[in-house]
């Protein structure tokens, strides 16, 4: 193949993307020089031309100096692709705490949450890693929020969607559990919203001996299903279903 070849099919392939819509990737917002943290963006399919930001830097706790002990902050955008100009922002100071338990991770959720028929709401979910094999305490928090005008507000904050807990002795014996979560919209409304369905499934695991007789039984209870209702400002989580 010749050069005037490969530069012929370079440019009929940037063409084609040209023509098809298809975009660059979103482009992440920076956290501050110096601080450590987490940096994601994803393009929001609901609204065609706008992406969704999220930053949450570090502060370590003065007391524990040079250790993954303190608090995130959130930094929240919604902003148009293509000038990356700000549409609408939410920023929270001492969003995640972080300490045995750390924040490992942040992302954004842009399923269909559709609360009414003009809101769609997005969510950002938070991961957690414990610092401990024998005594775990891993587990995932869901947040959803809405636009408002140049505003995003919370309307649940920090539904657990994954728990993984217990105590045992890192090969056999011990009891762990793992609890999953998941989220869909009911028929009824309150406030203007829809109800949220919870669907909770929850395997617990047993382990008794040592080497070749060890013996391990999980068991999987019966998904129980709860419904979150809209007082106005949030949806209400019973409890035991918010997390750190």
């Amino acid at each position: 193949m010749t050069l005037n070849t490969r530069w012929l099919g370079f440019l009929a392939t940037s063409a084609l993307l040209v023509a098809t819509g298809v975009r660059a990737e979103c482009e992440k917002p920076q956290l501050p020089e110096g601080v450590t943290g987490y940096s994601v963006c994803k393009d929001w399919p609901a609204f065609d031309g706008q992406t969704i930001t999220a930053s949450s830097g570090f502060t370590v706790d003065p007391k524990y100096p040079d250790s993954y002990v303190g608090m995130y902050d959130l930094n929240l955008a919604v902003v148009d692709s293509a000038s990356a100009k700000v549409l609408a922002s939410f920023r929270q100071a001492d969003a995640f705490s972080s300490d045995a338990i750390r924040l490992d991770d942040v992302s954004i959720d842009t399923a269909r949450y559709t609360l009414a028929p003009q809101v769609r709401a997005f969510g950002v979910r938070a991961s957690y890693k414990g610092s401990s094999r024998l005594n775990p305490g891993d587990g995932v928090t869901l947040s959803l929020f809405v636009r408002e005008g140049k505003r995003l507000r919370p309307v649940m904050e920090k539904l657990e969607t994954y728990v993984y807990g217990g105590e045992w002795d890192g090969s056999c014996a011990g009891d762990r559990y793992e609890i999953t979560r998941t989220v869909s919209i009911g028929k009824d409304s309150r406030h203007g919203y829809a109800d949220l369905i919870i669907r909770t499934v929850t395997l617990s695991t047993h382990g008794a001996g040592e080497g070749d007789e060890c013996q391990i039984e999980s068991t999987t209870a019966k998904p129980e299903l709860t419904t979150l209702r809209y007082d106005g400002k949030r949806y209400v989580l019973p409890s035991g279903f918010k997390g750190l």
